[in-house]
């Protein structure tokens, strides 16, 4: 069975806020939650389908992902509906459950009464790295084909000499006195609902539990320095506006031993001198002579991949379309691609030398030059319509 859309699990428009995002996952979360509905299978999935939602839409790489290419966008990701545990749902959403119990640091300690915890707290190494976006402006002309670039950037790396532990050589670490090697911090309160704990990572040593006793003099304790860095990258034929191509390991290294974040190439689409896109399209306004349009000619164009004979047939009229099929984008999945519109316009002078407007005089008297009211103003207006509607 296909599934559903994440904004309609949560009730959601596409322009949600975070916050509107988390309060829908909360009333449904407390609506299907485990504990209210015991050996209820149906709520159970609900449970799962409103979580899987809101670990996509709650972050926002993935949420962009999600919101650009769909679920195919999310293939590789997490799927709630493959955990045989649903413990584990409870651990991924700390801001939620609590820092992984049932009952632990939330909303639900109020409508559960601080019930067990179904999860200890992950220690973490370190402070994970910062995503780097670069914004890559593109030509339709390298939008069309396979394009390569060299970025130059800066960003964090692991540092050398004390490979990213922030400690100098010889010193180590310790247990950290604020939390004696937990990793976090409790908070008990109570209310007239029941008991509330909140817990939170320790500020003092990030969650790690342990702290450097002297700190490395390169990276002053930080375990990472700033230093320029290249990365080649392959964009596909037919992106567009928004796309981005992610590279593992290429952003910010994480403080003291956390994991390096990725570096997202976004891509921006340059204004065409010509050319006006539409989806895989590619339309380009064509002014012709009176001449031309009446007697018909070959004239050359632009396109995508360089200048193309165009024949216009006699008797062309203005806001005629004229197809060059494939001169268009080709489509990202790699099947087909685009066509090239032609939209005719025809030059009307606005002076003329007595010579001319004589012979247009004369041509005027001519039945054949007199427009027909009926049958072809009707294939006017709809070719209005065709170009306005």
């Amino acid at each position: 069975m296909s599934k559903r859309d994440y904004y309609e699990i949560l009730g959601l428009s596409k322009g949600a806020s975070a916050d509107e995002i988390k309060s829908a996952y909360r009333k449904l979360a407390i609506k299907y939650h485990p504990d209210k509905n015991p050996d209820n299978k149906e709520a159970e999935d609900m449970f799962k389908e409103a979580s899987e939602a809101y670990e996509v839409l709650s972050n926002e790489d993935k949420r962009a992902r999600y919101d650009n290419f769909g679920h195919q966008g999310m293939r590789g990701g997490q799927d709630f509906h493959q955990y045989s545990n649903i413990n584990d749902i409870f651990s991924a959403f700390g801001d939620i459950f609590g820092g992984g119990g049932g009952g632990g640091g939330s909303i639900f300690d109020e409508f559960f009464g601080g019930g067990r915890r179904r999860g200890s707290r992950s220690r973490q190494q370190g402070e994970p790295g910062s995503r780097i976006r670069i914004r890559i402006p593109l030509t339709l002309e390298e939008i069309a084909k396979e394009t390569e670039k060299t970025i130059k950037y800066k960003r964090m790396i692991t540092c050398d000499t004390c490979n990213g532990s922030g400690a100098k050589a010889g010193s180590g670490t310790q247990t950290c006195s604020t939390c004696n090697g937990q990793g976090e911090i409790r908070q008990v309160s109570r209310s007239m609902f029941g008991q509330f704990i909140n817990v939170s990572a320790c500020p003092t040593c990030n969650g790690a539990g342990q702290v450097i006793k002297e700190k490395c003099d390169v990276c002053d304790g930080e375990g990472r320095v700033k230093a320029d860095d290249t990365v080649t990258v392959t964009i596909p034929a037919g992106v567009e506006e928004g796309n981005y191509i992610p590279i593992s390991n290429k952003g910010n290294a994480g403080r003291r031993g956390g994991p390096t974040a990725d570096l997202e190439v976004v891509i921006e689409e340059k204004e065409h001198e010509h050319f006006i896109r539409q989806d895989n399209d590619v339309m380009l306004p064509l002014t012709i002579s009176f001449p031309e349009a009446a007697l018909g000619a070959e004239i050359d164009v632009p396109t995508l991949e360089g200048s193309h004979k165009l024949v216009i047939k006699p008797g062309t009229q203005p806001g005629t379309k004229l197809l060059m099929k494939d001169k268009g984008i080709p489509n990202l999945n790699g099947y087909g691609r685009g066509n090239q519109v032609v939209l005719v316009n025809v030059y009307i002078p606005e002076k003329l030398s007595s010579k001319e407007k004589s012979t247009l005089k004369d041509m005027a008297k001519s039945e054949t030059f007199r427009p027909d009211n009926t049958s072809k103003g009707k294939d006017f207006f709809g070719k209005l319509k065709d170009l306005f509607f």
